[in-house]
């Protein structure tokens, strides 16, 4: 293998704009919502994990400074680095700095964001935080400037590719016999965490379609991963393939920047050569020197730093240690969905959708300014991405990452809340105090400065309507009652609750 890496100087640059502006996505997702989700007044205060969990264990920086100050300073720390990396600042240095700078750039994103995921617990208990994580850091060895990357973490990113795809694929036929009789997709639009404009439209594709649909997705999960490592140009075919069904997804989903993220590491399966060829192709360039990228730096791209080289291999050695857990996990027929194994989410396992839900259950909460509301008096909260009201359409919201809503799907698929919804009350509770930053996590408040007497939470079953009720009514959602899942509460009853969980599991 040719360490130098003369090939992939583009496939470099590409990479790391990509990766820059998911960064960018996470560090203003942070910025807004982390304080009111897990700062020092969130729904789960920064200040139990400070003392609760080991540095060891979840290292962050708020560790040492468990403040809404700190949380902030590292937002927006990570916002103006994450620009930084978008418009390549290393590369705008003299040649004997332009790799140190971005080794220097690249660790402080990738250290920020660590503190936000081991701080955010539930909030930030995703796959694609560890993803960014693991992919980050092996960003920090790309280098920049005119100089080489080393082809051996180009590869290491080829490596996270894999697992990423190949996990998801491996999980789904594991997991769900309608991924084994084809019929998944079926339901997935509909349930799906957070559907968007596009999801209505793709439920109601013929059956046909669906059953192609699932093919599809077990080809391009579970045969073209094995591309990514052939020789050009079918380690472009598989990147390719990759990239286009990941945008199908950004189409008819929700799904933060888990897509977005995924097509960025799928450059790495190109070329500079294969590159060169599709601008050419595309009207973007002329005919390029095989040797030469379409945009090249001041000069022809040199050797790769020799330390640079040999921190590539000791990367590569330890990446493949800490690749043993996710391996075995992968080949176990009790296949992890997503899970880290070391405390820096250096290497992980990945897979998504392992069983998908037929019904699509919802939580209402609703408040009431009466001392005794009857059924009339409650009015219900909009949220900026699950359904509430039936006539609004889905929204678009990825890569942005709306962490409130997200969790209470997951609350939604239990009929009464469980000590992983601790944070629940205490939301109820904010809302009832008017507290402005947790309304900040609301698509619409109804009560404004004036807050309810009592609130309840109200469990529905919704469906999307079918073409003819669209037509109808107007509607995209068809709901039903089926339960309460929060009897009503004034402010006193939430605290005292709130007092009797306080020895919950962390």
């Amino acid at each position: 293998m040719d360490l130098a890496g003369e090939g992939y100087w583009l496939v470099r640059l590409l990479f790391q704009r990509g990766l820059a502006v998911v960064y960018l996505a996470a560090f203003v997702v942070a910025a807004r919502q982390f304080r009111p989700l897990a700062g020092e007044n969130g729904l789960l205060p920064l200040g139990e994990f400070a003392e609760r969990a080991a540095f060891g264990e979840r290292p962050s920086l708020f560790h040492l400074v468990p403040s809404d100050r700190a949380v902030g300073a590292a937002a927006w720390t990570g916002v103006a680095l994450s620009v930084a990396a978008v418009v390549g600042v290393p590369y705008w240095l003299p040649e004997a700095y332009a790799t140190p700078a971005s080794m220097l750039l690249w660790l402080a994103l990738w250290g920020l964001y660590l503190s936000f995921v081991n701080a955010g617990r539930v909030f930030y208990g995703y796959g694609w935080e560890s993803m960014l994580l693991e992919t980050g850091f092996l960003a920090v060895f790309l280098g920049a400037g005119a100089s080489s990357p080393p082809v051996v973490v180009v590869w290491l990113v080829k490596w996270v590719l894999f697992r990423n795809m190949f996990g998801a694929g491996l999980i789904k036929v594991r997991g769900d016999d309608c991924w084994r009789n084809l019929t998944c997709m079926d339901y997935h639009y509909e349930t799906q965490p957070m559907p968007n404009p596009g999801s209505w439209y793709a439920h109601h594709l013929p059956d046909r379609f669906h059953r192609v649909e699932v093919l599809g997705n077990h080809v391009v999960e579970l045969a073209v991963p094995f591309l990514y490592f052939a020789p050009q140009p079918y380690a472009a075919v598989g990147g390719a393939a990759t990239v286009l069904f990941q945008g199908w997804l950004m189409l008819t989903g929700n799904f933060a920047w888990l897509n977005a993220l995924t097509v960025v590491q799928a450059v790495a399966t190109f070329s500079d050569g294969v590159l060169a060829r599709l601008a050419e192709l595309a009207g973007l360039a002329g005919p390029a020197p095989a040797a030469l990228p379409v945009s090249t730096p001041a000069t022809v791209p040199t050797a790769t730093p020799v330390y640079l080289q040999w921190l590539s291999v000791l990367l590569a050695a330890v990446v493949l240690a800490l690749s043993v857990g996710p391996v075995r996990n992968v080949l176990s027929e009790a296949q992890a969905m997503n899970a880290s194994y070391d405390p820096l989410s250096l290497v992980n396992a990945y897979g998504a959708f392992g069983s998908v839900t037929r019904d699509r259950y919802q939580l209402v909460i609703e408040g009431s300014r009466a001392d005794d509301p009857a059924a009339d008096d409650w009015t219900a909260y909009g949220f900026a991405g699950q359904p509430v009201r039936t006539d609004e359409r889905p929204p678009q919201w990825t890569p942005y990452h709306l962490r409130l809503d997200w969790q209470l799907w997951f609350a939604a698929m239990r009929p009464r809340p469980g000590s992983r919804q601790r944070w629940l009350v205490t939301l109820l509770e904010r809302l009832l105090e008017g507290d402005e930053a947790t309304r900040s996590l609301l698509g619409d408040d109804p009560f404004g400065d004036d807050p309810p007497e009592r609130v309840r939470v109200t469990r529905y079953r919704y469906r999307f309507t079918t073409p003819a009720e669209r037509r109808e009514t107007g509607d995209w959602w068809v709901r039903e009652r089926v339960g309460t899942y929060v009897a009503p509460a004034s402010l006193a009853d939430l605290r005292s609750r709130r007092r009797g969980r306080r020895a919950a599991a962390f």
